[in-house]
């Protein structure tokens, strides 16, 4: 489908279409509701609830405990973030709600344009360059819809509009197809490594009554008999680099790696890393710190050969003959987060120690059956890696027939 869309877009005949300023295109909206909490309307839409890119809005929070007076919507309008116009975020809603003062609510003049045709509008990329060379403020630059107005595209009669609508929404039914699949397999994904770590279920349970259930069928194990524990050692923000040998730095086990480090960010030299602490293959990194319960020993293994340094407030655990692989999503499975959580310590930033992940129980399991549970769950991280890379080559392919037509 996408080779027939690409092409279909490519000999495109713009000879009869008409220069037109959005002006003409659709009005900007700014009925408001007074007490969004007591109206009529059940769905508010922030700034946090836009997709750079997406063509429709898909999240959206409640006007339960709105007090203040917010901007009102209704379905087939279309919603301009016009603070932080690099995000880039514009998108179609299909549902009436509440929205922020920092978007613009765009109503389609359909005397000019066809249902739903303005989102396109929107999302090319020469319209956002002209946004942000309009855009004004200082620590937050915002756009004006008398700015945003003057702006000028080729438009094609009705009844092409009305075909490239049906190109571009086929399009993107594809990226929501795809989406679902990938949001699938990730259910399946987390569902298949507590299955296969433990083998039973942990919702609505309290970790203790999970721990007692597990003893009845398998041996639980703590972490400090089962290797040892290591610290980092301080690597300086003005010690990184752009290259060179690479570490991990302990803000990054919860921002950058997941269960796994399969890539590197942060570089320091050969000088540096002589008084740092080198990684060995296996071993599972714990961030020391966060500003959250949830941040607090997030963890993810290193499985390289390779010559990496661990940076400071990252606690190390060393195994005795264990498959590193499997430690990785064993360390970031419910029955070990669960237990992370009680230890948890302080006000404004988080702290956990060694003597706190000691503490941690596992299930105690042959070294084969770890290598049989690491296979099983790279596989499915291998399904998940090609549904994300499909979704992002279905996306680009949709850009590009935006930025085509725009």
């Amino acid at each position: 489908m996408s080779e027939v869309l690409e092409k279909r877009i490519l000999n495109i005949d713009k000879s009869d279409w008409t220069s037109t300023k959005l002006f003409d295109l659709a009005e900007e909206i700014s009925e408001r509701a007074d007490n969004p909490g007591q109206s009529e309307y059940e769905r508010f839409v922030g700034l946090e609830h836009f997709v750079s890119g997406d063509l429709k809005i898909k999240n959206w929070g409640s006007t339960k405990d709105l007090g203040s007076s917010m901007k009102i919507f209704k379905a087939g309008d279309v919603l301009f973030a016009r603070r932080n116009a690099y995000l880039r975020r514009a998108s179609l809603v299909d549902f009436k709600g509440i929205c922020s003062g920092d978007a613009f609510v765009l109503r389609e003049n359909h005397e000019k344009i066809v249902p739903g045709f303005l989102a396109f509008v929107l999302n090319s990329d020469a319209l956002w360059d002209y946004a942000n060379s309009n855009a004004a403020g200082t620590m937050s630059k915002r756009v004006k819809w008398r700015d945003l107005g003057e702006y000028e595209i080729l438009l094609p009669p009705k009844n092409r509009q009305t075909q490239l609508a049906e190109l571009l929404w086929a399009a993107d039914h594809v990226v929501e197809k795809e989406m679902q699949l990938l949001n699938n397999l990730s259910e399946s994904f987390d569902s298949e490594i507590e299955y296969l770590i433990h083998g039973i279920s942990i919702k609505l349970k309290t970790i203790n009554q999970v721990i007692e259930e597990l003893r009845g069928k398998i041996k639980l194990e703590r972490l400090e008999n089962l290797g040892t524990f290591l610290k980092g050692k301080g690597i300086p923000k003005s010690d990184v680099q752009q290259e060179g040998i690479p570490c991990i730095r302990y803000g990054e086990l919860y921002t950058k790696h997941h269960r796994i480090i399969r890539e590197y960010y942060s570089f320091i030299s050969k000088k540096i890393a002589k008084e740092g602490f080198r990684l060995k293959k296996n071993d599972v990194l714990f961030a020391g710190s966060g500003e959250t319960i949830e941040e607090i020993g997030k963890s993810a293994a290193f499985v390289d050969d390779a010559e990496v340094y661990a940076g400071s407030d990252t606690l190390i655990f060393r195994p005795d003959n264990m498959n590193g692989i499997y430690l990785g999503y064993l360390m970031n499975s419910g029955l070990v987060r669960y237990q992370l959580n009680k230890y948890g310590t302080g006000a404004t930033v988080m702290h956990i120690y060694s003597s706190d992940l000691k503490k941690i129980l596992v299930p105690k399991i042959e070294r084969e059956e770890q290598d049989r549970i690491a296979e099983r769950l790279e596989s499915f991280q291998l399904s998940r890696k090609n549904a994300e890379s499909q979704i992002h080559q279905s996306r680009r392919l949709q850009k590009s027939l935006i930025n085509q037509i725009f």
